[in-house]
C-alpha cells in the first residue's frame, strides 16, 4: 500500500510540475509551488499520504515543492533516480544475515547524494535543499527496495568498486592507498573509453573524488551490515 501510495503522488507531483499552467482550484492558482503545496496539504488530509521524517506539515509542503523542482532539473532527476536504483540493488537494508538494517541503507544514502552534491555530479535545483535531496532518494530506494518485478543490476558500478575494497583487504585492514588508485584508474579507463559521460559541470578529478567518496560509503555500509561483499 505504501508504495502504490507514493507512486500516486509522484504521478500527480509530476503532472503539477510539468503542467504549463497550475489547476485552478480554490486558492491554489497563485504559483505553481502553490500548487504543489496545495496538492500535498490535501493528499496528507485524505490518507493519500503521510508525513514522514519527522516533518512539520509545512516541512512536508516544502518537500513536495522541492520534488517538483528536481523533476524539472533533468540531471539533478536522472542522478539522484539512478543511483537509487544502485543502492536499492547493491545495498539493501538487510545484515548479511538477513536480519533488517534500514539505518545502514540510509546512511549510506546520505553520504552518496553528499558525494555527489560535493564533487558536482548533482546540482542543488533552486528552492531544494540537501536534506530534501536525500529525502527525495531514501524515498526512491525505499520503493525500489520492496519491487517484485524484474529489475537488472544497476549496481555494478557500486559492486566493482567493492571488489577493489575487498581486494585490498588484508586481516580486516584496507589498503586506501590501492583502493584509490584501482578507482581513479577505473574512472580514467571509462571515460576514455566514452563508457562514463560526465556532466559539464564536473571535471574528471571530481569524478575520482565521487568515486573514493563512493568506496569510503560501500566500506562503511559493510561494517554496519557485516556483508563481506556485495
Amino acid at each position: 500500500m505504501r508504495i502504490r501510495q507514493f507512486a500516486a503522488v509522484w504521478v500527480c507531483l509530476t503532472a503539477i510540475a510539468l503542467a504549463e499552467q497550475p489547476a485552478r482550484a480554490q486558492n491554489c492558482t497563485g504559483s505553481q509551488d502553490a500548487a504543489v503545496q496545495c496538492f500535498v496539504g490535501n493528499a496528507v488530509r485524505t490518507n493519500l499520504t503521510s508525513l514522514r521524517y519527522g516533518m512539520t506539515m509545512s516541512q512536508f509542503k516544502s518537500y513536495g515543492v522541492a520534488i517538483s523542482k528536481v523533476l524539472q532539473a533533468q540531471q539533478a532527476y536522472l542522478v539522484l533516480a539512478g543511483m537509487s536504483s544502485a543502492i536499492a540493488d547493491a545495498m539493501p537494508p538487510t545484515n548479511a544475515d538477513g536480519t533488517a538494517n534500514i539505518a545502514a541503507q540510509q546512511a549510506a544514502v546520505y553520504a552518496i547524494v553528499h558525494a555527489e552534491i560535493l564533487n558536482d555530479l548533482l546540482t542543488i535545483p533552486a528552492e531544494v535543499n540537501e536534506q530534501q535531496l536525500k529525502w527525495l532518494s531514501l524515498d526512491m530506494v525505499s520503493s525500489m527496495n520492496e519491487t517484485n518485478g524484474i529489475m537488472l543490476s544497476p549496481g555494478f558500478f557500486i559492486r566493482i568498486t567493492d571488489s577493489y575494497i575487498t581486494t585490498a583487504t588484508s586481516n580486516g585492514v584496507v589498503n586506501w592507498t590501492l583502493v584509490n588508485a584501482n578507482v581513479m584508474a577505473m574512472v580514467n579507463n571509462l571515460a576514455g573509453a566514452g563508457l562514463l559521460k560526465l556532466p559539464p559541470s564536473m571535471t574528471l578529478s571530481q569524478a575520482q573524488g565521487f568515486a573514493g567518496d563512493l568506496a569510503q560509503a560501500i566500506y562503511n555500509y559493510k561494517l554496519a551490515t557485516g556483508r563481506k561483499n556485495l
